[in-house]
């Protein structure tokens, strides 16, 4: 008959030494205990970690311990999924024997996958990111290849376009006809500015002065005694 006690207070005992600062008991009575497993550093030092909680069943190893992920740093929610798939493959290839070590050992090889998957999905956005980068710079020199469609979508918008530029000049020469004024209005607007200055002279009234001293009495200029002097040739000489 199998001392299943026996057989997991061995387990406990290799558990520990083999893992020193990452295992801890949690309860002894119905033993459970935790291990946390890190991954090898990845191209940036980084790591995935996760903390494996086991609980031995009565008669474990021939039935599975339970196990979950007690917690876990860095891993997505698929990472953790298949963490946990691996350990139910592993536990039920190996019922029959203390299996927690095996349990552990592929848990920490899955680990390592992850950084792996890490650093190839970092390479490949880069290389996306280059790839769009690459294409946006082709387009710019390029442009957009013409096609049917792309086309009449062009010709339906330039065309509204031109339509509004044609019906604002329209308005702006229907405006500009308004404003322009009639050969009536020509002839009323200068005949206004003929008499502008004779009403400028009935307001100002008596209030106009005129200073006498800038004429002389025609008779004190003594032109007719001038016999140079000719009325009817205004260029004449006034003066010897």
């Amino acid at each position: 008959m199998t001392d299943y006690g026996e057989e997991q207070r061995n387990e406990l005992e290799a558990l520990e030494s083999i893992y020193p600062d990452s295992f801890t008991v949690l309860s002894e009575n119905a033993p459970s205990f935790t291990i946390t497993v890190t991954s090898e550093a990845g191209e940036n030092d980084e790591t995935v970690q996760t903390t494996l909680k086991f609980t031995y069943s009565e008669k474990y190893p021939d039935e599975a311990p339970l196990y979950e992920i007690f917690s876990q740093e860095n891993l997505e929610d698929n990472d953790v999924s298949d963490i946990l798939k691996l350990l139910a493959l592993q536990a039920e290839e190996n019922l029959g024997m203390v299996m927690i070590f095996t349990l552990v050992t592929a848990v920490q090889e899955k680990l390592n996958e992850i950084v792996d998957q890490i650093k190839t999905r970092r390479e490949e956005e880069k290389k996306q990111k280059e790839k769009e980068a690459e294409d946006a710079e082709k387009q710019l020199f390029h442009g957009t290849p013409v096609t049917i469609e792309n086309f009449l979508s062009w010709k339906a918008k330039f065309d509204a376009e031109l339509l509004e530029i044609k019906k604002k000049r329209m308005k702006e020469e229907e405006q500009a006809g308004k404003n322009k004024l009639s050969g009536k209005q020509l002839f009323e607007t200068g005949h206004n500015l003929d008499t502008s200055d004779i009403q400028f002279l009935e307001d100002a009234g008596n209030s106009v002065e005129v200073d006498e001293s800038l004429f002389q009495e025609m008779d004190d200029l003594e032109l007719e005694d001038d016999p140079d002097y000719n009325p009817a040739d205004p260029e004449s000489d006034l003066t010897d």
